[in-house]
């Protein structure tokens, strides 16, 4: 189960003025899946399915990573970009 201050993050992230980059936002999937599914258990996304396969990876990144700590780390990078990205 995801925080409180998770949620309020995942909604400040959608609002940012300016869109995270490509690397930025694979790293904001694979926490929030991390910290909202757990382990990705799902099958790799075929060789022409690029952004699904990216998605993917992101995500098989964490594995073995704590939904907590998964929500701590997204919580942080958050902020970051926020931080980053305010106007």
């Amino acid at each position: 189960m995801v925080s409180q201050l998770f949620e309020e993050k995942a909604t400040a992230v959608n609002n940012l003025p300016t869109k995270p980059n490509q690397e930025e936002l694979l790293k904001l999937y694979g926490l929030y899946k991390q910290a909202t599914v757990g382990d990705n258990t799902n099958e790799k996304p075929g060789l022409f399915n690029l952004k699904d396969r990216y998605k993917w990876e992101a995500w098989e990144k964490l594995k073995g990573m704590s939904q907590e700590e998964a929500d701590e780390e997204y919580i942080k990078f958050v902020d970051e970009l926020i931080a980053k990205y305010k106007a």
